[in-house]
Parts: structure tokens; sequence; C-alpha cells
């Protein structure tokens, strides 16, 4: 601790680490795979991501309140990926696990936004399929591209808001029982642990968090999705039936990819505590495979951005093959 102790800056009555140490996946087996396998899926996520966003941007007929969506939820995936991993991959490379004081907090802040923006982008997307299926006649009325990008421009205000508040919230902190964070990044409840002072208006602003971002948001989409099926139960075929649950196929596959990995450790602690390696790699696996496996699931699901991804292919490759026959 002599070290920790030399590291302490006193502000007033307030104790402040210069640096905080992050575990990361130190003393877990062949973590070197693991750290491959991150690397895999943050050059997946990126390239993506980043497709996703130019399909969407440079063709119009996907200019519509949907795609608005899927956009935002791009840009939510590339902002965690690059929150997340590139400070992992530092660690690695570099062996370096210490983080200042001040970087911590804007790690803190940008992870925990990006992972809210997620999360209330689902829940638009649900309510965007809720207006098409259950009120088709009014979905122009109702939803239109002024109408969603308000929609998102509150979201990203209120996410801001309340975020920067709750990183704010933890400047008020006195950090003298370690410096030694139990994460890969500078997560919000390993260090609230380390305060030696009150720490009961973290929590309770902490819980609000959770509820508004992660309760709140799961239960409406269950509620949108039983209001869904209610509609579908009163179409007469089975063929538009089952069209009309195809155009939810893809947000579906993103709400449980998103979510189970939040919700199973608190399964499984339940039941069996966790030890603070698999609590690593399970949070790990939340914030990396969603931004992964949401483009490949919006072009392996959406025919619009399938078709304009094979045209951009045969524009790009017949004049290759014309070049190289001549």
């Amino acid at each position: 601790m002599s070290t920790l102790n030399a590291s302490f800056v006193q502000n007033m009555s307030i104790v402040r680490p210069e640096y905080f140490f992050i575990i990361g996946l130190s003393g877990i087996p062949y973590s070197s795979y693991y750290y491959i396998f991150l690397f895999i899926t943050y050059f997946i996520a990126v390239i993506g991501n980043s497709i996703v966003l130019l399909i969407i941007a440079l063709e119009r007929s996907l200019h519509s309140p949907k795609y608005i969506g899927v956009f935002n939820l791009a840009l939510a995936d590339i902002g965690e990926t690059n929150a997340v991993i590139p400070n992992m991959m530092k660690t690695f490379f570099s062996d370096s696990q210490y983080m200042s004081y001040n970087a911590c907090l804007a790690n803190m802040f940008f992870v925990n936004f990006f992972i809210t923006l997620q999360s209330v982008t689902l829940v638009v997307l649900a309510l965007d399929r809720v207006i098409a299926i259950c009120l088709p006649l009014r979905y122009h009325a109702l939803l239109n591209n002024t109408v969603m990008s308000l929609v998102f421009l509150v979201v990203w205000a209120f996410n801001t808001s309340l975020v920067a508040l709750s990183t704010s919230l933890m400047t008020r902190l006195s950090i003298c029982k370690s410096n030694v964070v139990h994460n890969f990044f500078c997560d919000y409840g390993p260090v609230l642990r380390l305060a030696c002072n009150d720490n009961s208006i973290n929590v309770f602003f902490n819980n609000v968090i959770a509820t508004l971002f992660l309760i709140v948001p799961f239960c409406i989409i269950v509620l949108s999705y039983m209001g869904i099926f209610f509609a579908l139960s009163k179409i007469t075929t089975w063929e538009a039936r089952l069209k009309a649950l195809k155009t939810c196929v893809s947000h579906l596959l993103l709400v449980g990819i998103f979510f189970l990995p939040v919700i199973f450790p608190f399964i499984a602690s339940a039941i069996t505590p966790l030890t603070p390696n698999a609590r690593v790699i399970s949070t790990s696996l939340s914030f990396t495979l969603p931004p992964m496996l949401n483009p490949i699931i919006y072009v392996l699901n959406t025919a619009e951005i399938r078709v304009l991804i094979r045209k951009v292919l045969k524009n790009r490759i017949v004049p290759i093959r014309k070049n190289i026959l001549k």
C-alpha cells in the first residue's frame, strides 16, 4: 500500500488517487488468446458498423425513421467499442495497466453513455415496429424523419445529462481503500466500492441509472412485443403474419444479444457467486459481442442493405475484371 499512499493527492477533504490500476484480464488463463478474440471483434465491429453508417448516409431510399434508428445504433456501437477495447489492447501490448484519475472518469462517462444509448435506441426501434404493425395507416403521420430526428436529439441530450451527472458525483468520493479496479475498464461499480466516505448518493443514482436504462427499456420492449403479437393474432392469413413478423426479426435478435449478457451475471450470481475472473469475462462479452453482431444481423436480415452491398461490389469488381482481361 506504500505506492498507493504515495500516489494519493489531497484536495481539501477529498482524497483522490493519482492513478488507478486496472486489473483487466490478469490472472485469467490463456488471456493472450482472449485478447486476440477481442481484437477480432473490435475489427469486425468497427468495419461492419462503418459500412452500415456509410450505406444509410449515402442511400436515399434508406432515409426513413427506422434507419435513422439503425444509424444511431451503429454510432453507439462504434463509440462503445472504441471506449472499451483500445484500452484493453494498450494493456496487452504495452503491459501498462495504469489509468490517471481524470482519464478514468472520462472512460467511465463514454462507456456508460454509449451503453445507455444502445439501450434507449433499442426501445425507439421497438416503438417504430409497434407503430408500423399496429397502426400501419397512421405510421407516416405519427413517425417521420423529422420526428425521429427530434426523438434522438432528446435521447442524446437526456443521456448526456444523466451520465455526466452520475460521473461528476464520483468526484465527491474519497478513494482511499485501494486504487485497484477489478475490471478491464474504469467501471462505475468497482470504483464506487473503493470509496471510504459516504457513497449512498452515488449508489442511489447508480440504481436510478440502471433502472432507467436497463429495467425500464427491457419492460417497454416486452410490452411492445406483446402489443405486436396481439396485433398479429388478428391478421387472418399466416403469410401476412409471417411477413409482418419478419420485419421484427432483426430487432428481436439485437434485443437478445444486448440484454442477455447483461442479465446473465445477475441470474448466475443469485445461484452461485461469480468469481472475479468470470465476472470480468461476462462483462467483456456484454460490451464486445453486441457491437460486432449488430451490423451483421442488419446486413443479413435487411434486403435493401444486401442489395446495395452487392451493387457496390459489382460496380467495383466488374471494372477490375475488364481491366485484367484487357
